[in-house]
C-alpha cells in the first residue's frame, strides 16, 4: 500500500476543513473580532499547511487501490478529529487536551455529547466552529468520499461502503457518484429550510443557522446551556422534531419522493416502520408521563415525549426536559430508541432500523424452516432480495455492537461510574446519540466522567461512526502489507 497516496488525499480533506475554520474566523470578525478570531485563523493556517504539504511532494495517482481508498476515508476521520482540536486548545477555557479531543470527536462523529458546563460562554466564532465540525461530520457520511474525492476511480464503491452502509444503496439505480451528489443536495436543502423556519419561529439568524446545521447532521450541539428547553417554544420544537425525523430517513428516498420516482417514502417498508416507531413510542411515553402526573395534560406530555423520543431515535440529542425524572417505562423506551435509531442512508448512527428488520425477518425465517425443513425462504427488505452475505454481515454487526456496548459498560464501572451512567453513556456514544441517563442525562454533560472514561467514550464514538469494522481494520498489521 502506498502511504504517500493516502497522505495526499487526507491532505485534500484537511484543506477542506481549513476553509471551515477560516469561515468560523469570519464569523468572529463579524461579531467584533471576538476572542476566537486569532485561534481560528492560526488553526486554519496550521491545518492548511499540514494539508498542503503532501499535495506538494506527492504526485497525483491515476488509480487508487481498494485498500488505499479504505485507509483514506478512515484516516481522514481520525486526522479531522485531531486538527479539530486546534481552535479549542488555542482558545483555552474548559478545553484541556482530553476535553478538546472529546469535543472534536463528538462533533465530527455527530454525537453531540459535550464536556462544556457553560456553552454560552464560548464566543460566536468558536460556537460556529463546533457546529461546523458536526455539519462536516454529517455531510461526510453522505458525500465526503465521492464528492470531495472524485478522482478515486474504481475505488469509489469501496469508499462508499466505508462512509455509508451497503443497506443504504438498495433500490437505487443511480451511478454511485450521482447518488452521493443527490444526497448532498437533500442535505443542503434540509439545512436551508430548517434555518429559515427556525428564524421565522423566533430564533436569531445565528441560532437558527447553528441549530439547523446541528439538526440536519443529527448531532444535538446547541448554542444554549439548556439546549432547546431555553426557548420554551412549541413552534421551535415542532420544526426541529420534523427536521430531526426527516434527517433520520434515507436521503435518497427523500429525493426520489420530491422528484416523483417510484422508489419513494410511501413505498418504503423501512420508512413505515421508522415513522410507526416514532409515533407509537411517543404516544406510549406520553401516556406514561400523564398517568404519573408529571404533566397536567396529555397534549403537554405528548409535546415533551415526542420531542425527546424523536431526538434520541434520530441520534440528535436535543433536550427540552430532564428525562432522569421520567417514569421507568419512559426511560426504557428512550434507551430502546437509542439502540435501534433511524434508517440507513441518513445522518443518524446506531444499529439502524434496517438491520433490526432484517434480524426480525431472519428469526421469522428460522421458525418457518423448523416447520418446513425443505422450504427455500429468501429475505427481502423494501422489495430487494437480501444476499446471504448481507444478512450474515447484519448479524455480525449487531453482535459486535452489543459486545462493544457491554465492554463500554464494564470499563465505566471499573472507573467507578454507576451502572446506569456507564450503560446508557456507552449506548449514547456508540450510537452517536449524545445524552444518556444518570450523570450524563439530557440536561447534563460528560465533564463529570474521569478523563480515562472520556477517552473511552471517544473511541466508542469513532467505532459507531465508522460502522465498527472500518476503524478496527486499521489495527491489523497484515492490512498494511
Amino acid at each position: 500500500m502506498r502511504i504517500s497516496v493516502v497522505l495526499r488525499y487526507v491532505g485534500m480533506m484537511l484543506l477542506f476543513i481549513a476553509c471551515f475554520m477560516l469561515l468560523s474566523a469570519g464569523i468572529s470578525a463579524v461579531s467584533g473580532y471576538d476572542s476566537a478570531f486569532y485561534p481560528l485563523v492560526m488553526s486554519s493556517l496550521l491545518t492548511a499547511l499540514t494539508g498542503a504539504f503532501p499535495l506538494v511532494f506527492v504526485d497525483k495517482a491515476e488509480q487508487v487501490t481498494n485498500k488505499e481508498g479504505y485507509c483514506i476515508v478512515v484516516s481522514s476521520w481520525l486526522v479531522a478529529s485531531i486538527v479539530g482540536m486546534f481552535p479549542y486548545l488555542m482558545w483555552g477555557g474548559e478545553f484541556s487536551l482530553v476535553n478538546a479531543w472529546f469535543e472534536s470527536v463528538s462533533g465530527f462523529t455527530t454525537t453531540g455529547a459535550s464536556i462544556l458546563n457553560d456553552v454560552e460562554e464560548l464566543p460566536r466564532g468558536l460556537q460556529f466552529w463546533r457546529m461546523s465540525t458536526t455539519w462536516i461530520g454529517g455531510m461526510g457520511v453522505v458525500m465526503f468520499a465521492l464528492v470531495i474525492l472524485p478522482s478515486l476511480g474504481k475505488s469509489k464503491m469501496t469508499l462508499s461502503n466505508v462512509e455509508m452502509s451497503s443497506l443504504a444503496k438498495d433500490n437505487f439505480r443511480y451511478h454511485t457518484q450521482l447518488l452521493m451528489r443527490l444526497l448532498l443536495v437533500v442535505y443542503l436543502g434540509l439545512t436551508v429550510v430548517s434555518t429559515l423556519l427556525l428564524k421565522m419561529a423566533g430564533m436569531t439568524w445565528f441560532d437558527a443557522l447553528c441549530h439547523g446545521m446541528s439538526a440536519c447532521a443529527t448531532s444535538g450541539f446547541s448554542t444554549r446551556n439548556a439546549s432547546i428547553g431555553y426557548y420554551d417554544s412549541a413552534m421551535i420544537e415542532t420544526i426541529l422534531s420534523f427536521t430531526m425525523a426527516v434527517a433520520g430517513i434515507h436521503f435518497g428516498l427523500i429525493y426520489a419522493t420530491l422528484t416523483g420516482k417510484r422508489s419513494n417514502l410511501f413505498r418504503s417498508e423501512v420508512t413505515r416502520w421508522y415513522v410507526g416507531m416514532l409515533l407509537a413510542g411517543s404516544a406510549v411515553i406520553a401516556v406514561s408521563l400523564r398517568l404519573a402526573g408529571l404533566y397536567p395534560a396529555f397534549t403537554t406530555a405528548f409535546r415533551y415525549a415526542s420531542f425527546q423520543f424523536v431526538s434520541l431515535v434520530s441520534t440528535t440529542g436535543f433536550a427540552t426536559a430532564d428525562t432522569n425524572l421520567w417514569t421507568p417505562l419512559a426511560v426504557v423506551l428512550l434507551i430502546f430508541g437509542s439502540l435501534v435509531c433511524a434508517c440507513a442512508g441518513s445522518t443518524s448512527g446506531g444499529l439502524k432500523i434496517n438491520r433490526i428488520l432484517i434480524a426480525c425477518k431472519m428469526m421469522k425465517a428460522r421458525i418457518r424452516r423448523q416447520q418446513h425443513p425443505n422450504a427455500v425462504i429468501r429475505i427481502k427488505l423494501d422489495g430487494a432480495m437480501q444476499e446471504n452475505e448481507t444478512v450474515n454481515s447484519v448479524m455480525v454487526f449487531i453482535v459486535a455492537y452489543l459486545m462493544l456496548t457491554l465492554a463500554g459498560t464494564v470499563v465505566g464501572t471499573l472507573f467507578g461510574i454507576d451502572l446506569e451512567t456507564s450503560f446508557t453513556g456507552s449506548v449514547a456514544c456508540l450510537g452517536n446519540v449524545g445524552p444518556g441517563f444518570g450523570e450524563v442525562g439530557s440536561l447534563s454533560n460528560y465533564s463529570v466522567l474521569p478523563s480515562g472514561m472520556r477517552i473511552v467514550c471517544t473511541l466508542l464514538m469513532l467505532l459507531g461512526r465508522l460502522e465498527i469494522f472500518g476503524l478496527i481494520q486499521l489495527f491489523f498489521m497484515k492490512w498494511w502489507r
